[in-house]
């Protein structure tokens, strides 16, 4: 199998640009998936990938691993040299595989009234805050995931490192009319803000939720805040002013997932 060693190679213009331009990746519907892991959750999910790329040693090393991966009909494999590998890697320690993939397309059924936790993030910046963010409420079962027109890009190599698979079980909707989908929510819509006087711990969160972060260092705009049924601080005993906005979003989706359990559990004792 032949090697690529140039950087003029179309594919590897093609992966450059991919990695370094959310504008690139918008106008293609392609992005990069870095590492063995998001590789296998995306093939498990969504089938096999357009193109696997390996470095050298990866492929000379590691082969058997897309061999049990893919069996006889793997995608399309390019080996690129490890030298050439290193400027393609989007880390500093390259992981020796990316694969080339389509975004999935958003299938824009109305889920909002059969949504048991939403999530609508406001302006946030940071991709590996975004990552965590979409991590965490895929743990909690969330469904639907709504992002402002500054948000951070969902489909950059950074924000899929930082989600480890989420984006696969979630329904991400870019650009969003965050003002209108908390309008139309069918349930509960929760804003979070250090200002609110009532605690996350103190509030009910039964039923379809959803709730709303904001910027890391601007908060929530005064918009969205009114636009909430109820707006809610996380209680901190301790000295710091302020929490990640990634940590404040999983309290508050485990928050509910603790609510629902308890629910669950207390109907449960009920009907014996």
């Amino acid at each position: 199998m032949p090697v690529i060693t140039s950087r003029d190679h179309p594919l590897i213009k093609q992966l450059i640009q991919l990695e370094g331009s959310s504008q690139y990746r918008k106008k293609t519907g392609l992005t990069l998936l870095d590492g063995i892991h998001l590789i296998q959750i995306y093939s498990s999910i969504l089938g096999k990938p357009k193109n696997l790329i390996v470095s050298e040693f990866y492929f000379a090393d590691n082969k058997h691993f897309i061999d049990m991966l893919f069996g006889h009909k793997p995608p399309k494999i390019n080996i690129v040299s490890d030298s050439l590998f290193r400027v393609l890697s989007p880390v500093k320690t390259p992981t020796g595989i990316l694969a080339l993939i389509s975004k999935p397309i958003l299938q824009e059924a109305n889920h909002r009234k059969k949504a048991v936790l939403s999530v609508l993030l406001e302006a946030i910046q940071d991709p590996g805050n975004m990552g965590s963010i979409l991590r965490s409420a895929a743990a909690a079962s969330a469904s639907n995931i709504y992002l402002s027109k500054h948000c951070a890009d969902a489909w950059s190599p950074k924000t899929l490192r930082a989600a480890m698979g989420a984006h696969f079980f979630l329904h991400i909707h870019e650009n969003s009319d965050l003002k209108q989908i908390a309008q139309e929510f069918t349930g509960t819509v929760v804003a979070t803000s250090i200002q609110a006087t009532q605690s996350l711990f103190d509030v009910s969160l039964a039923g379809p939720t959803a709730f709303i972060f904001g910027n890391e260092g601007a908060g929530l705009s005064a918009e969205m805040i009114q636009a909430a049924q109820t707006n809610i601080s996380i209680t901190m005993p301790g000295k710091t002013e302020s929490l990640n906005v990634a940590a404040a979003a999983a309290i508050c989706f485990f928050e509910k997932v603790r609510q629902d359990r308890f629910s669950t559990l207390t109907s449960d004792v009920g009907t014996k």
